[in-house]
């Protein structure tokens, strides 16, 4: 027979503060990602074409390419960026939502672009560029 696990109202109370925390976390990162989509795309471009991770023909539409994925989910529901995210969910310990959501997304849809020429480096080496211009956004 199964263990029956009753959560008390401690550890319930417990969990629901870290539940919130990181729902509350993940919603001052999507404001300060929509107050500054265009600078913040525009880096994260940059950062990706200068450190040879995304070969293009052209920046401009790579930028442009990055800026409607991240207009989609600042507009998605939990459930859709949380879709999105789940294969890559395992890369580092403790991911960021938005470098999580633009490294799907460039990993399973900018690769097959048409000004994109290759994508070279681990799945791990695009979260972590991205990761750095994400962090500062946030601070």
């Amino acid at each position: 027979m199964g263990k029956v696990f009753n959560v008390g109202s401690r550890e319930a109370k417990l969990l629901s503060k870290i539940e919130s925390s990181k729902e509350k976390e993940k919603r001052r990162i999507l404001n300060a990602l929509q107050d500054n989509i265009d600078s913040f795309s525009n880096k994260v471009s940059m950062k990706l074409v200068e450190t040879g991770l995304i070969e293009t023909i052209s920046k401009n539409s790579i930028q442009e390419q990055i800026t409607k994925c991240l207009e989609t989910m600042c507009r998605a529901e939990s459930f859709d960026i949380d879709f999105q995210i789940a294969p890559f969910r395992n890369i580092v310990q403790d991911p960021n939502v938005v470098s999580l959501y633009l490294t799907a997304f460039i990993v399973e849809k900018l690769i097959n672009h048409k000004d994109v020429i290759d994508i070279f480096g681990s799945d791990d080496d695009i979260y972590h560029c991205i990761q750095q211009e994400t962090s500062k956004l946030v601070d």
